[in-house]
């Protein structure tokens, strides 16, 4: 099943959680698929971003936010990831994809996607850095105002050690990106 199938799934599906309430975390339920796999008979690195997206786009719709960006001229986008991979996903394995916003400072979001394994142990870990685009304003959006608009009366917590280092990691990377020219 391709993304636009298992966004339809996801998009049909989403009552069914309920909304997305800040502090939670949202969990898919997927199946590793032959259109999945690589030549080592394992989930391929490039689904597992995919599938995050998913994820992420299950978060978005059931907190309200696409709603909200749609009019408002907004558009959510990724920053930057990092993802570890810990265990294989095989062929025909179910795994869930368990996202969660962790945190925010300014117009950064820090999201987290783990990849679960039938027995619990985690197969993938992906951090994220996003953020919502005013297209009109040509900015970004403070993620506080963000909140409030969306109804949500939520502080966010400080950042993790391993959060501290993502950001700075990220940071880096996007220095060494605007410098290859």
């Amino acid at each position: 099943m391709y993304v636009w199938a298992r966004l339809a799934r996801m998009a049909a599906t989403k009552s069914r959680r309920g909304p997305y309430r800040f502090g939670d975390e949202g969990r898919l339920s997927f199946r590793c698929l032959p259109t999945d796999i690589d030549f080592n008979m394992h989930l391929n690195n490039a689904r597992y971003m995919m599938l995050a997206d998913v994820g992420r786009i299950d978060i978005f719709m059931r907190s309200g936010l696409i709603e909200l960006a749609r009019k408002r001229g907004w558009a959510p986008m990724l920053g930057g990831l990092q993802t570890v991979f810990v265990r294989e996903i095989r062929l025909w394995k179910r795994f869930d994809v368990v996202s969660s916003i962790e945190t925010w400072n300014g117009t950064e979001v820090i999201g987290k996607h783990r990849f679960v394994l039938d027995n619990g142990e985690t197969a993938a870990l992906i951090m994220t850095s996003a953020g919502v685009y005013d297209r009109g304003n040509r900015r970004f959006v403070e993620i506080g105002d963000l909140m409030r608009q969306l109804g949500v009366d939520a502080t966010p917590r400080p950042v993790s050690a391993e959060e501290e280092i993502f950001i700075a990691s990220h940071k880096g990377l996007r220095i060494l990106a605007k410098t290859q020219d």
